[in-house]
């Protein structure tokens, strides 16, 4: 019965993780709330949308994304190659972006709110989704 359980999990998983990449839009990332490495990386899977750019963990089972990154206002405040700590959990190839969302009064954050780990290719998308914006969209006020 145990067994049945497990196989049952990771077909869930398998399944979850097709339906988020089959559409597209879709990349494998590393997330991590706040820097300086206070908390450990999760693996994950980022989904862009119009307006923001919704990850997903890649073990789990929960539907909804486990964090939202709106678009409007999101600045890289930083990007740097892992090191120390971060090599524990992170491959040498990968590159973290710290990101953040400007103030109300239009000045640059203080603090990154997420650190970002992506491959130079994710990197030059994430960038590229965060610089474009489709014809005909407009921000809620």
């Amino acid at each position: 019965m145990l067994l049945a359980l497990i196989l049952l999990a990771l077909i869930a998983v398998t399944v979850r993780r097709f339906v988020l990449e089959r559409g597209g839009g879709a990349v494998e990332c590393y997330l991590r709330p706040g820097a300086g490495g206070r908390r450990p990386w999760r693996i994950g899977c980022g989904r862009y949308g119009t307006e923001e750019l919704r990850w997903y963990r890649i073990f789990s089972l929960w539907p909804r994304p486990t964090a939202e990154l709106s678009r409007r206002g999101l600045v890289v405040m930083g990007r740097r190659a892992p090191a120390g700590d971060d090599l524990r959990e992170l491959t040498g190839d990968l590159i973290v972006v710290e990101v953040g969302w400007l103030a109300a009064d239009g000045s640059d954050p203080k603090e990154p709110v997420y650190e970002l780990a992506m491959s130079e290719g994710a990197l030059t998308g994430f960038l590229s989704w965060l610089e474009s914006m489709p014809p005909g969209t407009h921000w809620p006020s």
